[in-house]
């Protein structure tokens, strides 16, 4: 009878034990990647989504940050989260665009006049077929945010007209548009990860680079480059994007509780990145940047030599896409 009883006492230890511990065993762990520096709004976005999905989800999911090149460059996040090791990753879609070569028709020189634009392109039907083909290469698309408009840096001369690029050695992102664009204005790109460009500025094995401004600052380039021109030359986005097989994995109020979590991220990073655009500027030019703003007259001359690229890329994918992205860009 005893035994009997010291069993039945035992079973109800046991189930008592499983009650308080049910909640960790069930918890998920989503790692996330980010290669923004500790101050960049990209950065606050992956907090505030950690944030609201653990809020949401209550404890479900738990999400660890690796932000600032952590666990290593912007291609090899990208690769991660392709394999699955990595969750999802917050990064410029440049890095996208040998997955899903349709971001190239958003990467256009001088496409876009206002951020307002832009973003009517990317939350339309242009944005759900990126999303579409993302989807077909195993990706699931969370989000777009702002990078900004990109501006041309160098350590030889002031830029002022298509003239002034020639020769010069200028980093951009792995993004065949960004590269043509340069090649048509008379410079020589070169392909590098954004991990490498400030010892490769710094040893003058490039003569410059283009970025955002809050990118130009936040990396300290300033500390390594001169000249500062407001060529505004692409309009760059963040992009958000997970693995499918793992967000697939998710139950349904899961799956809604990390999209709704991305927007409210998305929703806070492009409204404080248009706000803080300006006093980037400000800051290069108060740590000693030389800056050369753009005539009429140069942006002009800016668009006449690149107006071969949208021909280029036509050849690589679909015209009609490339025609709705400017339809819609231009409105």
């Amino acid at each position: 009878m005893k035994f009997r009883r010291s069993l039945v006492l035992s079973a109800v230890a046991a189930l008592t034990l499983v009650g308080l511990h049910a909640p960790s065993m069930a918890q998920q762990r989503l790692r996330v990647a980010g290669n923004f520096p500790a101050d960049h709004t990209a950065t606050k976005v992956m907090e505030i989504f950690k944030k609201e999905v653990e809020a949401r989800t209550k404890g479900e999911l738990q999400v660890d940050l690796f932000p600032n090149m952590q666990l290593g460059g912007a291609a090899e996040n990208v690769d991660q989260v392709r394999s699955g090791t990595v969750f999802a990753i917050v990064t410029s879609i440049a890095y996208f665009t040998r997955i899903v070569p349709e971001y190239e028709a958003v990467s256009l020189p001088f496409l876009f006049s206002s951020r307002e634009a832009a973003f009517r392109v990317m939350d339309g039907p242009v944005g759900k077929l990126f999303d579409e083909r993302m989807a077909q290469k195993g990706f699931i698309s969370l989000g777009y945010g702002e990078l900004g408009f990109r501006h041309v840096t160098n350590n030889v001369r002031p830029i002022t007209s298509s003239a002034d690029f020639k020769g010069l050695k200028i980093r951009l992102q792995p993004n065949e548009v960004h590269l043509d664009t340069f090649r048509a204005l008379g410079a020589n790109p070169v392909a590098m990860d954004v991990k490498e460009v400030y010892s490769a500025m710094q040893q003058g094995v490039l003569d410059g680079h283009e970025n955002p401004y809050n990118i130009i600052a936040s990396r300290r380039f300033n500390e390594v480059q001169k000249h500062l021109s407001d060529t505004g030359h692409f309009y760059d986005f963040i992009n958000a994007a997970a693995n499918k097989r793992l967000f697939e994995r998710l139950s349904k109020p899961q799956q809604e509780a990390v999209m709704a979590s991305m927007k409210e991220a998305m929703t806070w990073q492009r409204a404080e990145a248009a706000r803080e655009d300006e006093r980037w500027r400000q800051q290069l030019v108060k740590a000693g940047m030389t800056f050369t703003p753009i005539t009429p007259q140069g942006r002009a001359d800016f668009r006449r030599s690149t107006a071969g690229v949208v021909e280029s890329l036509k050849k690589r994918i679909d015209p009609k896409l490339i025609e709705a992205v400017v339809t819609e860009a231009t409105k």
